[in-house]
């Protein structure tokens, strides 16, 4: 694994997946930071919990975030308003492989109504273990860069 540690979040309706997540990868060695939210017997608004993630993963080396709501949409649009954050939307392993390869992306978002619990573990274990592959896209992360 490239990352030691994880940031992450979620609204109530990615709370159950949140738990599952942060409970198996306490137990596998990683540090978890968990940012909330701590039920689903409350309705929250998901861009509340974008800022605490992206600051802890802007401001650690070797960590990574993983932000969770029903569809996931609506965590990677806030989270990619936030400059130096490359959130994906995943969904498949091709997704997440390109999304550390290609985009540098060091947020992964889930949504919960659509990725059981079981696979967003696997696509953040492979998320973990990808490099960058920086000889060839980093010109386009620069040109990301320059959009804001």
């Amino acid at each position: 694994m490239i990352f030691n540690s994880i940031a992450v979040a979620s609204d109530h309706r990615g709370y159950w997946h949140k738990k599952d997540i942060v409970e198996y990868f306490k137990q596998n060695g990683f540090y978890v930071a968990d940012y909330g939210t701590d039920s689903d017997a409350i309705s929250v608004d998901y861009p509340d919990y974008v800022k605490p993630v992206a600051d802890h993963v802007l401001k650690h080396e070797n960590t990574f975030g993983i932000l969770i709501c029903n569809s996931g949409i609506g965590m990677s649009i806030a989270a990619n308003r936030i400059r130096g954050i490359r959130a994906a939307l995943c969904y498949r392993e091709e997704v997440v492989e390109q999304a550390r390869e290609h985009t540098d992306a060091n947020i992964i978002c889930f949504g919960a109504a659509f990725i059981s619990p079981e696979y967003a573990m696997r696509y953040i274990e492979l998320f973990a273990s990808i490099k960058f592959s920086e000889e060839y896209h980093v010109p386009r992360i620069k040109k990301i860069d320059k959009l804001r």
